[in-house]
């Protein structure tokens, strides 16, 4: 269904403009007309990518606004076409606004909510269908609507936290590099020639200055594009090579610190997965399916893979989680206090509530160490320019005096 670009007048005539599928301009006048919008000029979009590239990304505060609106509407008996409707009519962000516009026009046509969400997976995720959809079958959609406020917002304060632990270093090293290359490119060139100039015999700290300038005047463009190439290198073969994207999230794991912090999180991510689809009904295979996919680690998507297998055939949740040995006895432990008292999902929140604290405080020890760490890395390259451009130049001055 092709993409179109219009401009449109609303029920107090103001002008608006968006983005829709349909079959073509009759239908895409039809489709506006019943979200009462008067189209003005129409465009077709010759390449539908650029919907996700320029029409604006749908946060998750804007996903929250929704479902809020939507269980509010819902708990208060407003049926759900009219709560589409309204959601539709309520939002401000064009891109969502639109979506929400097929959406309203898919189950009008007959699909479930669900179905509707699920052509739309790159703004609504497989967890955001699933709990929809576990709505539908217990026909308690205010109670989905609920838990995915819930998930919603522990989401973003997830993602606030690994940008909390990546933001800081990957800021300090972006201008120790910038730095460090404007030294050795512009600055020390200047010093080195007039230490040439005077003749005079110099120390091997400056000559090895010398040698890291000359190299990097020669070979810039190997030490600024080998990194990002090399980056962009790795992403594309752990994409096309299973294997090897499976060996890289094997190793992290078993990384120092690092290793350690992101296993909370994907445990993190599991349980809390696990949790808030098992709450809402949601069959314990297609849980753990799903909180499979999620967790960011194809060791332990693997491992929860096996897991499945294992439960599929009669074995309780707990053994298949001891038997992969990737999961930590605390959660085995949790899991298996869960199964015995028959409150899987409350044990399971208890250990995502676990980790999420736990993660906090690996994320605040691991930015109070990486801080020292940078400053002293800086301090010693500028005490290394200083030093070797200083001191001949002090050893001249004296030997004038």
């Amino acid at each position: 269904m092709p993409l179109y670009h219009y401009r449109a007048l609303n029920q107090t005539g103001r002008r608006v403009s968006g983005q829709l599928n349909a079959n073509n301009e009759a239908d895409l006048y039809q489709r506006l007309k019943q979200i009462n919008l008067e189209l003005l000029t129409v465009s077709a979009d010759k390449g539908r990518n650029r919907l996700a590239l320029f029409g604006g990304r749908v946060k998750n505060r804007e996903l929250i606004q929704m479902c809020l609106h939507l269980q509010q509407l819902s708990a208060a008996g407003v049926s759900l076409m009219e709560a589409l409707a309204d959601v539709r009519d309520a939002t401000d962000h064009r891109r969502l606004r639109d979506l929400l516009a097929e959406v309203f026009e898919d189950v009008s046509s007959g699909q479930s909510l669900s179905e509707a969400f699920g052509r739309h997976p790159r703004v609504f995720s497989t967890v955001f269908q699933s709990l929809v959809a576990a709505g539908e079958e217990s026909g308690n959609l205010t109670e989905s609507f609920t838990q995915l406020i819930a998930h919603l917002k522990w989401s973003e304060n997830l993602n606030a936290k690994i940008g909390r632990a990546t933001r800081y270093p990957m800021i300090m090293l972006a201008v120790m590099a910038a730095l460090f290359m404007f030294m050795m490119l512009f600055v020390v060139p200047q010093v080195v020639s007039f230490l040439m100039a005077n003749g005079q015999e110099l120390p091997i700290i400056t000559m090895a200055l010398i040698a890291t300038s000359d190299f990097v005047q020669g070979y810039w463009w190997a030490i600024t594009g080998l990194p990002v190439g090399g980056y962009f290198l790795f992403k594309l073969w752990a994409r096309l090579s299973e294997s090897f994207a499976y060996k890289i999230d094997f190793y992290i794991l078993r990384v120092p610190l690092l290793g350690e912090l992101r296993r909370k999180l994907s445990l993190s991510r599991f349980a809390h997965f696990f949790a808030t689809m098992f709450q809402s009904g949601v069959p314990i295979l297609t849980c753990l399916d799903t909180a499979g996919r999620v967790t960011g680690n194809r060791c332990l998507a693997r491992s929860l893979a096996l897991v499945r297998v294992g439960v599929e055939d009669g074995n309780p949740l707990s053994v298949g989680l001891r038997n992969t040995g990737e999961f930590p006895s605390l959660v085995i432990r949790l899991v298996k206090i869960g199964e015995d008292s028959g409150n899987l999902g409350e044990t399971l929140n208890n250990v995502t509530d676990f980790y999420d604290r736990d993660v906090e405080r690996s994320v605040d020890a691991l930015v109070s160490m990486i801080e020292p760490a940078l400053t002293l890395f800086a301090g010693a390259m500028m005490a290394w320019i200083v030093l070797a451009v200083l001191g001949p130049i002090y050893d001249s001055l004296s030997r004038m005096g």
